[in-house]
């Protein structure tokens, strides 16, 4: 067994003898929103907004893009479970920012294996076995998170699937803070219409 397969389930020995009545929480999130976010480990959803298990729903993905999957979550969040205002959290120093799809395209091409970088940028250990696959992927890198966190309100609030009423807000998580910080131009074209 390995050390963190070990550690992950010790931990959740202890959770299940601490876990009380949650095994009643209703399916739907009791506090009737959701955040789409990072999968970055320094962004802990629940610390930083506030969250219970059964308040939100939490929605994360590398950058916390508004990618079909992740509008699709949303719109099961709302159509089948209820929640009434949407969170679009982009941070600060995010890796989403230190590659372009043509770096992945490459690094993909070059090896499988685990890439590193430096201060000339992202390269390869590995060798062979690569793939071109990359090139199919838009991997929704990001060049500036203030306009990104715009652009994918923008395209939730534009999309066909997404009811015109439901708020949808922009903001920025400061990695070093923990401060959220709105991005006014984001919420506004998230209004409700």
């Amino acid at each position: 067994m390995s050390q963190v397969l070990d550690e992950v389930l010790s931990a959740n020995r202890i959770y299940t003898d601490n876990f009380g009545d949650k095994g009643n929480l209703a399916i739907s999130p009791k506090r009737r929103f959701a955040i789409l976010t990072c999968m970055d480990a320094r962004l802990d959803p629940a610390k930083f907004a506030g969250l219970s298990e059964g308040d939100a729903h939490v929605i994360r993905n590398a950058g916390g893009r508004a990618s079909d999957d992740a509008i699709r979550s949303l719109v099961i969040s709302y159509k089948l479970l209820g929640t009434r205002e949407w969170f679009v959290i982009h941070h600060t120093n995010c890796g989403m920012e230190t590659f372009t799809d043509k770096i992945m395209h490459n690094l993909l091409a070059s090896s499988l294996k685990t890439a590193t970088i430096d201060d000339t940028g992202w390269y390869d250990l590995g060798d062979g076995s690569g793939t071109n696959e990359a090139k199919f992927i838009d991997w929704l890198t990001i060049e500036d998170f203030v306009k990104s966190v715009y652009i994918d309100v923008k395209r939730i609030r534009n999309h066909p699937l997404v009811p015109r009423g439901i708020p949808i807000y922009g903001y920025i998580y400061d990695v070093k803070t923990g401060k959220l910080a709105e991005i006014s131009e984001a919420t506004k074209v998230g209004q409700v219409l």
